[in-house]
C-alpha cells in the first residue's frame, strides 16, 4: 500500500496520469475542466462539515479521504496538463507566505 511516509510527487504524478492515459481522458483535461472539477470535489468535501457538529468523531473519515482524494487526483492531474512542478511551487508560495504572514516575536516560546 502507498503511504504518505513513502510515496513521492513524482509516483502521484505518475500514477495520476497512468489512470488518465488508460482511459484516454486527456482530451477532456483542458485546465478550465480541470479547475473546475477541483472545485467541485473540494465542495462535496465542504458538504461533509456543512450542518454538521465541530466533532472529529461526528465525521465519516473514510468518506472524507474519498473526496480529499478526488481533490488531490484532479489537482495532480492538471499539474501534469500544465507541466506544474508542484513540490517547487508549493514551496515557492510558503516562501511568499513567510514574508506575508510572519511568526509573531515571542510565539512558540514557552
Amino acid at each position: 500500500m502507498i503511504r504518505d511516509d513513502t510515496a513521492t510527487l513524482a509516483e502521484l504524478k505518475a500514477r495520476v496520469e497512468a489512470f488518465v492515459q488508460a482511459r484516454d481522458w486527456e482530451r477532456f483535461h483542458q485546465p478550465k475542466n480541470l479547475a473546475m472539477s477541483i472545485a467541485i470535489e473540494a465542495a462535496e468535501l465542504m458538504e461533509h462539515f456543512q450542518w454538521s457538529p465541530q466533532r472529529d468523531d461526528a465525521l465519516d473519515r473514510a468518506e472524507v479521504a474519498d473526496e480529499l482524494a478526488d481533490v488531490l487526483i484532479y489537482a495532480l492531474a492538471f499539474a501534469n496538463r500544465q507541466d506544474i512542478d508542484v513540490a517547487a511551487a508549493i514551496a515557492s508560495k510558503l516562501a511568499r507566505n513567510e514574508l506575508r504572514f510572519p511568526v509573531p516575536a515571542g510565539a512558540g516560546d514557552d
